[in-house]
């Protein structure tokens, strides 16, 4: 490992060396985020529940990470990019170390990230780090309707969408993880308590079928994108989806396409578990689904 790499909290000052050598990453699959972001990913001094850390090389900045505390005991890890004049040099090594090491100090047992499946690069470099395959998933993307339907009833029964989490399919494929309300792009463990909170604040889905409730959902949040073009869209978002079968599917798929369609939203976003089964439902039921998967690797946090 190099030694003249030192390891520090980044700041707004280190935008400049960062936008260097991220603004042609991806450039054939629309570009690297980060330097769109940068000033509002970036946490302030004051912030306790994120860290981002630095890496920092003859004067150079070597590379960047992000940790971010999900719940009393999970943490998520984000935004890993290591300059490519410093590539080989033990700079994701250190990068990992620090944030885990303040993971631990915050009382997670257990880090987890994400990364697109075209990206071979950072899934080698995850692997090396120590991180373990954990899920995979898609995205369902049903249009905004306000007249969708499906063939059976939908609630906002939280007790009854957490009911059939806790025995799906869907659950145990994603080890009980669904997108985090506060942390975009972030996953963490699906609990009662987040149904009942989300049913007052978003929105809960209970798919209603004839022997019982037969798949769930709910609304993380809405929000604004701006797209290639300039413009911005509205977009509606929601932490998963689990179902029976196709009429499950169908049903679900359509409440949240009118639910959508209240918010104005444009577009829509639902995470389902990557199986055939799952992605196949979904293509049939609303006909739009996301080209590629994501993955999830995870660490134990607790073997130093």
């Amino acid at each position: 490992m190099d030694d003249a790499i030192e390891i520090r909290r980044a700041t707004h000052d280190d935008y400049e060396g960062i936008a260097a050598f991220t603004s042609d990453l991806w450039a054939d699959r629309g570009g690297d985020y980060l330097p769109s972001v940068y000033h509002d990913w970036l946490e302030d001094e004051d912030d306790d529940r994120r860290k981002t850390f630095l890496a920092e090389a003859d004067g150079e900045v070597a590379g960047l990470s992000q940790a971010v505390v999900l719940s009393p005991d999970e943490a998520w890890f984000q935004g890993m990019r290591v300059n490519p004049d410093f590539r080989r040099r033990g700079v994701s090594q250190r990068l990992n170390e620090a944030c885990f090491e303040w993971a631990r100090d915050c009382g997670a047992t257990v880090g987890r990230l994400m990364t697109f499946s075209w990206n071979a690069a950072a899934l080698g470099a995850a692997r090396a780090g120590g991180f373990e395959p954990v899920t995979e998933f898609r995205w369902a993307q049903p249009a905004p309707d306000a007249d969708a339907t499906g063939p059976l009833e939908v609630t906002g029964d939280a007790a009854a969408a957490w009911r059939y989490w806790t025995d799906s399919e869907a659950r145990e494929h994603l080890r009980g993880l669904a997108l985090d309300v506060a942390e975009s792009w972030a996953l963490r463990e699906l609990t009662r308590g987040d149904l009942t909170q989300l049913a007052d604040e978003t929105a809960v889905f209970a798919v209603q079928g004839d022997d019982g409730v037969a798949g769930m959902a709910y609304r993380t949040r809405d929000y604004e994108r701006e797209t290639d073009d300039g413009e911005t869209e509205r977009w509606a978002e929601y932490g998963v989806g689990a179902w029976d079968d196709v009429d499950a599917a169908r049903s679900l798929l359509a409440a949240v396409a009118r639910d959508a369609a209240t918010l104005e939203a444009e577009k829509t976003r639902i995470l389902i578990p990557e199986t055939v089964a799952y992605v196949s439902d979904a293509a049939y039921a609303c006909g739009a689904v996301s080209e590629e998967p994501d993955f999830v690797l995870g660490v134990d946090l607790t073997v130093r």
